[in-house]
C-alpha cells in the first residue's frame, strides 16, 4: 500500500496557465500608475500564492508608493478576469493525465487556492475539471494564508487524510513553504518562478510537468 492517500493542488500556475496573465496585467497596471517596470517581475515572485495583507506590504516595500494596493490589485484582477473569460486560460501540461491517474487509482484529491470560490469554480467547470476534486479549500476558509500551513492542513482535514500521507503540488515559493510546513510531501512544478535555495529547502521533488508526479506515486505504491 502506498504511503500517499491524497494529492492537494494549488490552482494558478499549477492547474491553469494563469500566472503569466497575472504578470502581464501587473506590468500593464504598473505602467498605468507610472511604476518602474523593472520592479514588476521581482514583485510578482514575492506575491505569488500570498495573501492580500502580505502582498500589500510587498507592494509598498517594492515600489515605495502611497498608491492604494487594493485599487491597484482591482485593476489587475479585472484584466485577468477579462482574459479568463475570453480567450480563457489553458490547462497546464500533464494536469489532465495526473488527475485521471489519481482518480483511477483511488487517491483523494483537493484544491487549496487563494483564489475566491467564484473565480476558481468558473475556470474549473469551464474546463471540465471541477468533478475531479473531492474538496476545495479557498483562502477565506482559513485564518492565515500561504506561506502559513493553514490551507494545506485544512485541505487534509477536509479529506480525512493525515498530512504526512498527502502530496502538495505547488509552483510558488509561498506555496511550497505552506505545503511543507503543513507536513506534506511537497512537489514544485516549475512555472514562472525558478526554484531558489529557499524553494529547494521546502520541496521533496522539482518537476517540469505535473504528470511527472505519476511515476513517483506509482513507485511508492509498489514499495
Amino acid at each position: 500500500m502506498s504511503r500517499f492517500q491524497a494529492v492537494v493542488f494549488d490552482m494558478d500556475g499549477v492547474i491553469f496557465d494563469s500566472e503569466r496573465i497575472y504578470r502581464l496585467m501587473e506590468h500593464r497596471t504598473a505602467a498605468r500608475y507610472g511604476l518602474p517596470d523593472e520592479k514588476v517581475e521581482p514583485f510578482c515572485d514575492l506575491i505569488a500564492g500570498g495573501t492580500k495583507a502580505t502582498n500589500r506590504k510587498h507592494f509598498e516595500d517594492t515600489f515605495g508608493t502611497k498608491i492604494d494596493y487594493m485599487e491597484f490589485r482591482a485593476h489587475v484582477n479585472a484584466g485577468v478576469d477579462a482574459y479568463g473569460r475570453d480567450p480563457g486560460f489553458d490547462v497546464k501540461p500533464g494536469i489532465r493525465e495526473l488527475l485521471d491517474y489519481l482518480k483511477e487509482n483511488g487517491f483523494a484529491v483537493a484544491l487549496a487556492t487563494s483564489t475566491d470560490s467564484e473565480r476558481a469554480e468558473y475556470h474549473l467547470k469551464r474546463h471540465g475539471l471541477f468533478g475531479y476534486f473531492d474538496r476545495i479549500v479557498y483562502g477565506n476558509m482559513v485564518e492565515r494564508g500561504k506561506p502559513e500551513p493553514d490551507i494545506y492542513l485544512k485541505a487534509c482535514e477536509e479529506l480525512g487524510v493525515a498530512p504526512e500521507k498527502a502530496v502538495g503540488v505547488e509552483d510558488s515559493i509561498n506555496g511550497v513553504i505552506s505545503s511543507k510546513r503543513a507536513g506534506l510531501f511537497t512537489a514544485m512544478v516549475v512555472d514562472l518562478i525558478r526554484p531558489d535555495e529557499r524553494a529547494k529547502a521546502h520541496t521533496d521533488c522539482i518537476l517540469s510537468h505535473a504528470d511527472e508526479l505519476i511515476p513517483i506515486l506509482a513507485e511508492d505504491k509498489t514499495e
